[in-house]
């Protein structure tokens, strides 16, 4: 194996057929907002509030992926990849939640057939973040209508792309949608109203289950959810860290696992939420729905948790996301170096997450669907990103995902996230996630070091011990 020309003595093998690949979201790259039929998402409202979003920031144009799409499926079979991971924009394809838009879809079948084209595989996710503005305005997530509509939307996508995209995701990180968006207010549509999250959280799971039978009326696929998974652990042996770890570890990860893998929701968790209301939200035949079989499911992992139930000094108290879990704090990792995104960086953390779900849940194949870091990427003036740190990021998290495998784990593929630097939600495009720097200005890109080493790594099927 060759890393940018330099030899390396050994690698660590990963199956045959595995799935290497790089993530995208259709708001975070597309641009091209009120083109074609495309009417205003939560995110485009959003953007327009003062302050909600780093620098002003608006979707537009983003990276220009819209019109630039077949330079960028260029870059991915450059790079050698397998499978590209991107989202359907609701507005583009339903403006505003009503009828279909033919050009919405066209869009996205130019997209797929390029990708084919180039022998890449697409993988669709179908809710990223953009709920529809106008279905916002009738109540949003916290409605049980809007799963109805989403329901709607998945349908129109799957008849048209079907026979095409062999892998579905129904939602990308729901926790997102619900907490964010929902409670701490700080992702659109930018509400502070815990019960609102909490109805969000299982209209989006019940949208979830409504989207997969739509799914599979439709097309003979491999259809899943994509969730954003941490390793949660106490700071101590004591009642109070222990219960904290155990309530945030309920709304992060157990609130979504168990109702998609089990048919329920944890005793425990309808207990810390029963003043919230999330028992008046379930109906009968919700869960069955929910936990329906699913033929895969993407994990999303960046970082972990140290959590404890005392405040004290050095201790990050938790925020307005944590519905119900007053009094709890985060304690900082001080042996672990910190991305430009001040998180944390916990390779050992993927490893932990994949072999709990492949242990303590029923069988699912497992694809790592998103990991990646935000650094504060700089070009020479011979226009090279020398972006080393994010060249040791990957590769340790490459080694992490190795040794999941290593212990029995079901996992078939791995992500990057992102391919291009885009649209980064609330910090605006002042966080670089990107295997692809992109100039804002000149819409140029430019292949980073990390992705000439994530391509040795996708041409050798394998990871350097070292890097």
């Amino acid at each position: 194996m060759s890393v940018l020309g330099e030899e390396v003595t050994a690698g660590l093998e990963f199956p045959p057929g595995f799935a290497w690949g790089a993530s995208t979201a259709a708001f975070q790259i597309e641009g091209a907002t009120t083109v074609d039929g495309r009417t205003d998402s939560i995110w485009d409202a959003f953007c327009r509030r003062p302050g909600a979003v780093a620098g002003g920031d608006t979707g537009e144009p983003a990276a220009d992926h819209y019109h630039r799409f077949r330079d960028d499926v260029e870059l991915m079979a450059e790079l050698g990849l397998g499978v590209y991971r991107f989202s359907l924009a609701w507005s583009r394809v339903r403006p505003d939640g009503g009828a279909v838009n033919p050009k919405g879809l066209d869009f996205y079948e130019r997209l797929v057939d390029a990708l084919l084209e180039r022998g890449i595989t697409p993988w669709a996710t179908l809710y990223h973040f953009d709920l529809p503005q106008a279905l916002e305005e009738r109540g949003g997530w916290a409605t049980r209508d809007t799963a109805y509509r989403f329901a709607e939307f998945a349908s129109s996508a799957a008849e048209r792309l079907g026979d095409r995209v062999p892998f579905w995701s129904t939602l990308n990180e729901p926790w997102c949608s619900a907490f964010l968006g929902y409670a701490k207010g700080i992702h659109a549509p930018g509400r502070q109203e815990p019960r609102a999250a909490v109805a969000a959280a299982h209209h989006l799971l019940l949208a979830h289950g409504l989207g997969l039978a739509e799914i599979r009326r439709a097309a003979d696929v491999q259809a899943g959810i994509t969730l954003n998974l941490y390793p949660v652990r106490a700071a101590s042996d004591s009642a109070a860290d222990l219960d904290a770890a155990r309530r945030v570890d309920g709304l992060q990860n157990r609130l979504f696992l168990d109702p998609v893998l089990r048919g329920r929701y944890p005793e425990d968790l309808l207990a810390d939420l029963e003043p919230f209301g999330l028992g008046s939200c379930v109906r009968d035949g919700d869960l069955a729905l929910i936990g329906a079989p699913i033929d895969q499911m993407g994990i999303n992992y960046y970082r972990g948790y140290e959590v404890t139930g005392t405040l004290r000094p050095g201790v990050e108290p938790g925020g307005l996301e944590w519905v119900g879990a007053d009094g709890i704090g985060f304690v900082p990792d001080a042996a672990a170096s910190v991305t430009h995104s001040g998180w944390s960086v916990q390779p050992e953390g993927l490893t932990e997450t994949l072999v709990r779900v492949h242990r303590e849940y029923p069988a699912v194949p497992l694809y790592v669907t998103e990991n990646g870091a935000a650094y504060d990427d700089s070009v020479r003036p011979d226009g090279w990103i020398d972006d080393v740190d994010r060249v040791e990021f990957l590769a340790a998290h490459l080694r992490a995902a190795h040794a999941a495998l290593a212990q029995g784990v079901d996992l078939r593929g791995f992500s990057y996230w992102s391919l291009l630097d885009n649209f980064e939600w609330a910090e605006g495009y002042s966080k670089r996630f990107g295997l692809v720097h992109v100039d804002y200005r000149t819409q140029v890109r430019t292949l980073k070091r990390s992705a000439h080493y994530y391509a040795d790594v996708i041409r050798d099927n394998a990871v350097p011990v070292t890097s």
